[in-house]
């Protein structure tokens, strides 16, 4: 077989590239946990010993530790006299837990997909795939801990303004059903923020909703419940508000839950889908975000569907065309995206 030369070196560089970011993740997280990003964000530039020293860790293996975090350029090497500092820049990603641009939280959910590699390789042979229940515990806590602070930063502010309707009934008393609400972060996040409303967090994983109940214990709020319940059987209460976040494409048939949320709203109800930000063709998605998504999908969301039953599952990167097919296909008439933020886009539907 002939080769391009010129390609053939680009594509091994590239692989090359995904190898050393493949094994260098497992660094990654070892700093976030062990919190070396941030002992070094906040004393910085330190030698080695002075990190391990201050850290509690052990010298030779931090050193090699900052050499392969210096060549993925997460921190800074000086030669002069061989200290590791970060750039604000890196600080943000990666040593600041503050930061809403806090990456390094993201790398237990990649651990998570690793480790559930074999489980994952069943399901493209034999089918069934995985459900969410039977994924790392990694996998739970990492996405919170990620997309929590997604969250904070645009729940409020920006997604729910978005909508029709929604923030006046929020302010002036509204019943809100979270749907697959996970560890009950937006569920929490919206409590605090309308007192005048009554939020029911739903979810069907029973450790998520064990832990969105030990933090709702400690908060004091009156307006918020969780619990232990799959969509198809919510109740129709008259709700006001039907919300998904980051959650409808993992459904088992997303059109029969479409129906079924319109059944629970009220008259004037709202469903309220925030979705991962995608394209609606392939060939527009190709890049890195999209490999990313992707990958994820591929792992979690497409084997969680199967798992339940699903005949073609959406998958994570659906696109704003297929979603408000299903959810016309579900009863709702009147269907818009409203809101894109960096990685999410909103879509409400009206009776």
């Amino acid at each position: 077989m002939n080769h391009d030369v010129d390609k053939l070196n680009n594509l091994m560089n590239k692989a090359v590239a995904d190898i050393g970011a493949a094994a260098s993740g497992a660094l990654v997280l070892i700093g976030y946990r062990l919190g070396l990003f941030e002992v070094l964000a906040k004393n910085g530039p330190l030698s080695s010993h002075n990190l391990a020293m201050i850290s509690g860790t052990q010298e030779r293996m931090v050193r090699e530790w900052l050499s392969a975090m210096a060549a993925s350029d997460y921190v800074v090497y000086n030669p002069s006299d061989g200290t590791f500092g970060m750039t604000p820049e890196q600080t943000a990603l990666f040593g600041d837990t503050d930061s809403p641009l806090f990456l390094a939280s993201v790398y237990p959910c990649v651990a998570a997909l690793y480790k559930d590699e074999p489980l994952v390789a069943q399901a493209f042979r034999h089918g069934g795939g995985v459900g969410w229940q039977e994924h790392d515990e990694d996998l739970f806590h990492g996405t919170d801990s990620f997309f929590g602070r997604v969250y904070e930063n645009f729940l409020i502010s920006t997604w729910l303004p978005s909508v029709e309707n929604v923030m006046e009934r929020l302010e002036a008393g509204a019943v809100v059903a979270d749907v697959g609400c996970g560890h009950g972060t937006t569920t929490l996040l919206m409590a605090r923020s309308f007192p005048k409303s009554v939020f029911f967090g739903f979810d069907a994983h029973e450790p998520s909703i064990s832990i969105a109940e030990k933090r709702l214990n400690g908060t004091g709020l009156a307006n918020a419940n969780f619990q232990i319940c799959p969509v198809e059987a919510i109740s129709p209460e008259n709700y006001d508000l039907a919300f998904f976040c980051d959650s409808f494409h993992e459904m088992n048939n997303p059109v029969a839950i479409a129906s079924h949320m319109k059944n629970i709203l009220s008259p004037d109800g709202t469903l309220m889908l925030v979705e991962q930000r995608a394209p609606d063709r392939l060939e527009d998605n190709l890049h890195p975000v999209g490999r990313l998504c992707y990958s994820f999908s591929a792992m979690i969301c497409v084997p969680g569907a199967i798992s339940q039953g699903a005949e073609d599952a959406l998958g994570a990167q659906a696109g704003p065309i297929r979603l408000t097919k299903i959810l016309r296909e579900g009863g709702f008439s009147r269907v818009r995206k409203t809101a894109e933020t960096p990685m999410h886009m909103v879509i409400e539907a009206k009776k």
